[in-house]
C-alpha cells in the first residue's frame, strides 16, 4: 500500500515542477527580452531603429557599429579609468565596512546605539542631499577631475555596515572568547578569525559595490569636465547628441561596457545569492 501510494504522488510532483519550471523559464524570456533587443539594436542601422512600426530583426548585421564606439568616444581609456574607481571603492567598502559592522556587532562602546542608529539614517537620505558638500570637500582638496576625486565618496557606506554587522552578529561567540582566552587582540580576533568566516558577507558586498560604482553617473558626471578622466557611465551619457542620436552605435557601446559586469556577476552569482541570504537581507 505504501508503495502504491508512491507511485501515485510521483505524476502529482512532476506536474508541479514542470509547472514551475514552465512559470520561472517565461519569467527568464521577459527579463533578458530587453537585453536581447539592445543587441539587436546595436546590429540595425539608424533607419532601421527609428522605423514606424519598429523593425525587431536587423536584417544585415551592422558588425562596424562596435568599431565606430571606438572613434566616437575614448572607450578603452574609459575602461581603465573605471576599473580603477571600482578598484578603489571595492577594497576602501571592504576594509571600512567590515572593521565598522565588526565594531557595531562584537564591541562595546559608550553611545553604540545612537551612533549605529546615525549610520543607518543615512540609508534614508537621498544621495542628491549630498552632493554639494562632497564637491566642496574635494574641491578644496584640488580632486577635480581625478581619480581619487570620483572615487572617495564611494569608499564607505551605511548599506555595507549594516550587512557587515548581520554577518558578524550571525557568527558563534564561543570563537570570540576563545581567541580572548587565548591572548588575541580585538583586531587579531577580527582579521584573522571573524573576519574570514564572514566571506560571504564580503563576496556580497564586493559584488554589490562593483556593481553600483560600475553604473554611478551622476557623481562623475559632476567633478569630472575632461574625457581624461571621464569614466564610462560619463562617455555613454555625452554620446547622446542634443538633436539626435545614433542608437545603435550607442547601443552597442552600453554592451561592450555592460560586457565585464556582466560576466563577473554570472561567475559570481551564487556567492551573491548566498551572501545576501545569510546575511538576513530577504
Amino acid at each position: 500500500m505504501v508503495t502504491g501510494d508512491r507511485t501515485r504522488r510521483r505524476p502529482r510532483r512532476t506536474q508541479s515542477n514542470t509547472g514551475a519550471h514552465i512559470v520561472l523559464l517565461l519569467g527568464g524570456i521577459v527579463m533578458v527580452s530587453p537585453l536581447i533587443y539592445q543587441l539587436l539594436m546595436s546590429l540595425s542601422t539608424s533607419q532601421q531603429v527609428e522605423s514606424v512600426p519598429p523593425t525587431f530583426w536587423p536584417g544585415t548585421l551592422q558588425w562596424h557599429n562596435y568599431a565606430d564606439v571606438f572613434a566616437q568616444m575614448p572607450f578603452g581609456q574609459e575602461l581603465w579609468i573605471t576599473i580603477a574607481i571600482t578598484l578603489v571603492r571595492l577594497i576602501g567598502q571592504l576594509f571600512l565596512c567590515s572593521i565598522a559592522g565588526y565594531a557595531f556587532a562584537r564591541m562595546r562602546f559608550t553611545a553604540k546605539g545612537v551612533i549605529l542608529a546615525l549610520v543607518l539614517s543615512i540609508i534614508m537620505v537621498p544621495a542628491q542631499i549630498y552632493l554639494i558638500p562632497q564637491y566642496q570637500i574635494i574641491q578644496n582638496l584640488g580632486w577635480l577631475n581625478t581619480v581619487a576625486g570620483i572615487a572617495a565618496p564611494g569608499i564607505f557606506s551605511a548599506f555595507g555596515t549594516f550587512l557587515m554587522r548581520q554577518f558578524f552578529l550571525g557568527l558563534p561567540q564561543e570563537l570570540e572568547d576563545a581567541a580572548r582566552i587565548d591572548g588575541a587582540s580585538s583586531f587579531r580576533i577580527f582579521w584573522n578569525i571573524m573576519l574570514p568566516l564572514a566571506s560571504n558577507g564580503l563576496w556580497a558586498l564586493g559584488i554589490i559595490t562593483v556593481l553600483w560604482s560600475w553604473n554611478d553617473l551622476m557623481w562623475p558626471l559632476i567633478v569630472t569636465d575632461s574625457a581624461n578622466t571621464a569614466p564610462l557611465s560619463v562617455g555613454l551619457a555625452n554620446l547622446q547628441g542634443v538633436h539626435s542620436n545614433n542608437y545603435p552605435v550607442l547601443m552597442a557601446a552600453s554592451l561592450m561596457a555592460m560586457l565585464p559586469i556582466l560576466i563577473l556577476f554570472i561567475v559570481l552569482q551564487k556567492r551573491v545569492v548566498a551572501g545576501i541570504g545569510r546575511s538576513g537581507l530577504k
